[in-house]
């Protein structure tokens, strides 16, 4: 891979990296810096209705879980970020064998080939 397509590649995980960590930001304001008053403008001390509460627990369950995976992202990006440093981006982590740039056009931060990344989804899975 050539100087300018590392560059390329390098812009493109810098502006994801920006992109998710500010919506990772906005997550854990949503999912941990309200109550269930402040979110539905309640004034009232009184509880609400027990499927009220089941439902703000659920949207937080959900907002905790998508702050996770944009997380785990971020880490796949910072991988990707210094892979270019050390010169090897591009190359699968397992086989050692280049990543067509149809993947890494496609999802930047891929560190496995398309073929050991299915052997390790079967493995997990």
């Amino acid at each position: 891979m050539d100087a300018k397509e590392l560059a390329s590649f390098k812009k493109t995980l810098l502006f994801l990296r920006e992109k998710l960590v500010g919506n990772v930001n906005s997550l854990q304001g949503e999912a941990l810096g309200k109550n269930r008053q402040d979110a539905a403008g309640d004034l009232s001390n009184v509880p609400f209705h027990m499927a009220d509460l089941g439902t703000d627990n659920y949207e937080r369950d959900i907002m905790i879980h998508l702050m996770e995976n944009e997380t785990e992202a971020v880490r796949n990006i910072d991988t990707a970020l210094a892979r270019i440093e050390k010169g090897i981006f591009g190359v699968c982590e397992v086989c050692g064998k280049k990543i067509p740039k149809a993947r890494l056009a496609a999802l930047p931060h891929a560190g496995l080939c398309l073929e050991c990344q299915r052997k390790e989804e079967s493995e997990a899975g």
